[in-house]
């Protein structure tokens, strides 16, 4: 079997949804904008900490993290495009590793805080308890574990909806995308021992101008228009996305929450 392309070289019908939407600029990819990102940095308590990331990206929270005067910085991301990304981002302020987030290769209670950022949300039942337990372990007793994800409301919602904007989602944005409604975000980070300290929340709005003009500024947002008018199958593809993500506006949001590890 070939290897499979970098993800600057995909073809634009195929490439997942965030790395297309890096291709036209935009670096702020979370589904609840740099508000909610911040606002769980803040609450991680990062200043003097050992922190790992998992997978990181472009290495814009990274960044947000190392403004923040960690103790020490690793990020771990499975594809080399996103490592050599993130490194760049971040100079020799940090290490990044290439390697899973269900078996990170570091040692056992080693770490004060691990912070995920829409990577659970592409992960199924299997994949998303693996990644959380290897956080629950990496981690220090009193650690904090720290996700910014896609979430369903509301807590009962129904399974066929559920279904519905899954298959939606994986249609546009050609990522298996499984958000989970907030108590069953909990209820996951719960089973592998995390007790859940703060939960907030945000629309999902990452397609809106509004949106983009506080994550991106001015600037940014120009760029990233500018782009859009002359990349037409890429700006096809963006608008597919954002119709479904209006479509469903109703049912998705973007959450954020701080688990402690027990002491």
């Amino acid at each position: 079997m070939s290897p499979a392309l970098p993800m600057d070289q995909r073809p634009t019908e195929s490439v997942p949804g965030h790395w297309l939407l890096a291709r036209l600029g935009k670096r702020v990819l979370r589904p609840g904008g740099l508000e909610l990102t911040t606002a769980l940095l803040d609450a991680a308590q990062l200043q003097g900490k050992k922190v790992a990331e998992f997978a990181p990206g472009i290495g814009k929270t990274a960044k947000l993290i190392l403004q923040r005067h960690p103790a020490s910085y690793i990020g771990i991301d499975e594809d080399p495009q996103a490592v050599a990304l993130s490194q760049e981002a971040i100079g020799d302020q940090g290490q990044i590793r290439q390697a899973q987030a269900q078996a990170t290769g570091l040692e056992s209670e080693s770490l004060e805080v691990v912070v995920g950022e829409a990577m659970l949300t592409m992960q199924g039942a299997k994949g998303k308890s693996a990644i959380i337990n290897e956080a629950y372990r990496v981690l220090e007793p009193g650690g904090r574990y720290c996700i910014h994800e896609l979430s369903l409301r509301p807590d009962g919602i129904a399974e066929e909806i559920k279904q519905e904007i899954s298959k939606a989602l994986a249609r546009s944005i050609h990522v298996n995308a499984r958000p989970l409604t907030q108590s069953e975000w909990q209820a996951a980070l719960e089973q592998a021992g995390f007790k859940v300290i703060s939960v907030k929340h945000a629309g999902m709005e990452l397609l809106d101008l509004k949106r983009n003009i506080d994550d991106e500024g001015i600037a940014g947002t120009t760029k990233i228009l500018f782009n859009l008018l002359r990349m037409p199958a890429v700006r096809k593809r963006v608008m597919a996305m954002r119709k479904v993500f209006h479509q469903y506006s109703d049912s998705l949001a973007a959450i954020a929450i701080v688990a402690e590890k027990p002491a």
